[in-house]
């Protein structure tokens, strides 16, 4: 071969391959540009639609088609050169294609496909209803190592349009092609994973906010359960604190009056946590408050309990204590296999005598002290409420004197964490005790500034409940 011939030849490679790089150059700017652009989701179709104008840019091509292929050699994706198709149409085209015709050809034996004339190549077939003429016809196969990516099929209205040479280029172009059409595939998978994230996120935040409003609704019922008013007592001072970690809690506190002028208070907290100890708590609350005889339900009075006498105070106290007995019985015996229990204190006060008579089932003791130091604990007088049925309760009767205070506690005060992790304890909660208070509300306050110090921005775990009495000074 002549130096000259070996000099046009090596240009005209370069050329090619020049040609091919700015190809590849073009696809993947546009590919960038249809990822940023607002219509993400047609990236993959836009750039197969580039792909075939550049293609017929390259090749003087009028029209033609390309089809994405799996492994399997199915088609995934496809721009016809029939744009204007059914569904079915579409189906019925891409079959015959690929069973009779060029694609077909190309997609079995992954090589170039050049018709020069299509009335001489029985790889040629004339669809139905074809509204265009081809003369000539180009097909490339756009492969990415050894995979099958896709096929191009380009077309032209007149015999010859299409040589080897066209052909040579279209076959080294392809490779650059097949780099866009792969990152573009890659990335509509990847966009439409994202997508449907989004949609599961959608539908989340869609039924968190649901729940939350169902939840804020059971909060608000819950809220009602507790005391919207406490009893004011001659002499006496009755305060409480409640702070649930969650939006439902198990703690609950409660005070009432009962037959004889006396007033039960009670303190509790519902095993777990949530939705199931909100209920259960709900049930402890209404059962103590119904067994014990209580005359009054938040004014409203109830028919044939009015009838007690002033000297039968002694046989209505027992009598009202012995409502822990059974509300255990009924828990136990109704919603045993739920296995739900609760610490619970039920303490009937005598605010005449000072007397308190309690019932304490497996409570954390309660505290009665005084400015000179603890003078009792009432410690726990039977077991959790609600575990099994026939539990023993016993009865204990403490005094309370002028200036006296009795203060009771859920776990959640001694066991609430700082961010060190490190508990509040009982330790702590008791010297807050020897500080002076002249109420049960400011006692309440000094224990609840204390334990919000040392959680700061800890997540609090337990509900946090205190109830405080305080029998105020004779002079």
């Amino acid at each position: 071969m002549k130096e000259p011939d070996k000099l046009e030849q090596e240009l005209n490679r370069l050329k090619s391959e020049k040609s091919a790089l700015q190809v590849q150059s073009r696809l993947l700017d546009n590919f960038v540009s249809f990822a940023r652009s607002s219509a993400k989701e047609h990236v993959l179709t836009r750039l197969l639609q580039k792909t075939l104008e550049v293609s017929a840019e390259l090749t003087g091509a009028d029209k033609g088609s390309l089809f994405l292929v799996d492994k399997k050699g199915a088609v995934t994706d496809s721009i016809l050169t029939r744009a204007d198709t059914t569904p079915e149409q579409r189906s019925r085209i891409i079959g015959q294609v690929f069973d009779e015709g060029l694609a077909g050809w190309v997609r079995r034996n992954r090589k170039v496909g050049l018709i020069e004339d299509t009335r001489d190549d029985e790889r040629w077939v004339n669809l139905p209803n074809q509204p265009y003429t081809v003369g000539s016809a180009l097909a490339v196969p756009v492969l990415r190592a050894d995979n099958l990516l896709g096929i191009i099929t380009l077309l032209h209205d007149k015999p010859g349009q299409f040589n080897q040479e066209t052909a040579d280029l279209m076959l080294l172009t392809a490779g650059q092609i097949g780099s866009a059409l792969e990152n573009a595939r890659l990335y509509s998978k990847l966009d439409d994973s994202y997508r449907s994230l989004e949609q599961a996120k959608h539908k989340i935040e869609t039924y968190s906010k649901a729940l939350h409003a169902e939840m804020e609704k059971g909060r608000k019922i819950q809220r009602d359960f507790l005391p919207a008013q406490i009893p004011q007592l001659p002499g006496w001072e009755i305060a409480f604190y409640f702070h649930p970690a969650r939006q439902v809690s198990g703690d609950f506190y409660d005070a009432f009056l009962l037959p004889g002028d006396l007033v039960g208070l009670v303190i509790a907290d519902v095993c777990d946590k949530g939705v199931g100890s909100a209920l259960f708590m709900a049930l402890f609350r209404s059962l103590i408050r119904v067994f014990s005889g209580q005359i009054n339900l938040q004014g409203v009075s109830v028919p044939g309990t009015d009838n007690h006498s002033s000297d039968s105070s002694g046989d209505e106290l027992y009598q009202a204590l012995h409502a822990v007995s059974l509300t255990n019985d009924y828990i136990a015996q109704e919603h045993g296999e739920e296995g739900m229990f609760a610490t619970l204190f039920f303490g009937v006060l005598d605010p005449q005598s000072g007397k308190l008579t309690y019932v304490n089932g497996g409570h954390e003791a309660l505290i009665l002290f005084n400015q000179s130091g603890i003078k009792e604990r009432l410690k726990a007088t039977g077991p959790v409420v609600g575990m099994m049925t026939e539990m023993e309760y016993s009865v204990q009767q403490v005094q309370m004197e002028p200036d006296d205070f009795l203060i009771g506690y859920t776990d959640g005060v001694t066991e609430a964490m700082s961010p060190e992790n490190k508990l509040f304890s009982k330790k702590r909660f008791l010297s807050l005790l020897e500080k002076p208070a002249v109420s049960a509300s400011q006692l309440i306050e000094q224990i609840k500034i204390d334990i919000f110090n040392h959680i700061g921005d800890a997540p609090q775990f337990d509900d946090i409940t205190m109830i405080a009495v305080h029998r105020e000074s004779q002079e």
